[in-house]
């Protein structure tokens, strides 16, 4: 997550305080079509900024050079109190939990939903479709940021999840683009997992610092994606 995307998501929290009568409302409507309750709208959107911070960490490996590792990174300021980076011959690789669990179950909970619905064989095709599209071309972004991690562009890849979901199946635009952009960073950042033996960073977390934008601006443009006709 850069600091222009960290921008975005600062000033969409902002706005939920700044304009408590129209914007809360306005994403808990537009959650719905992703069958969140309305109720429970906001606090996914909460759940997942505050556990933007807690990664979850599943191994670590002895790295060859010193990396830098500053403690900022998974809220996108790394840089900003240089005196804070510490140098380290130590990789952790790690889940993000509120961009790699907390939206991994929402997505879980969403193909539950496509299975019931109408046609649930070309909406489950469509999401592998659009999820595959949205994998490579975040696999083909995606790069290694020293302190940082593995980051993606973070408009990109939702806007090719919503573009696939609206051409394979737009009655289930929403659900379909959710997956699909949760899956791209998620998969696609993990596919080069394998390059961090040449090029090691302190922390690569899935979902978490570098994805972590692309993940939660995913999970807006998905829930204000208008559902078409039933195709």
């Amino acid at each position: 997550m850069n600091r222009m995307e960290f921008l975005c998501i600062a000033l969409s929290v902002l706005g939920v305080w700044i304009l408590p009568s129209s914007f809360p409302e306005a994403l808990e409507a537009s959650l719905t079509r992703l069958h969140l309750p309305a109720d429970l709208a906001i606090l996914y959107f909460y759940a997942m900024l505050v556990g933007s911070a807690v990664n979850l960490p599943v191994w670590r490996f002895e790295t060859k050079r010193f990396v830098c590792a500053d403690p900022l990174s998974v809220l996108g300021l790394e840089g900003l109190f240089p005196h804070w980076t510490e140098l380290r011959k130590r990789c952790v690789l790690a889940l993000n939990l509120g961009g790699f669990a907390i939206p991994g179950a929402i997505a879980i909970y969403e193909l539950v939903h496509i299975a019931a619905g109408d046609n649930p064989h070309r909406a489950l095709i469509a999401v592998l479709l659009a999820s595959c599209v949205n994998v490579g071309v975040s696999w083909r972004l995606a790069r290694a940021v020293p302190c940082v991690g593995f980051a993606v562009p973070g408009l990109i890849t939702p806007l090719v999840a919503a573009a696939s979901a609206l051409l394979l199946k737009s009655s289930d635009a929403p659900p379909i683009a959710f997956v699909a952009g949760w899956l791209g960073p998620v998969l696609g950042t993990g596919l080069k997992l394998h390059t961090l033996k040449d090029h090691p960073t302190a922390t690569a977390s899935l979902g978490g610092a570098g994805t972590f934008g692309a993940v939660l601006l995913n999970s807006v443009v998905s829930a204000f994606l208008p559902p078409g006709a039933p195709a």
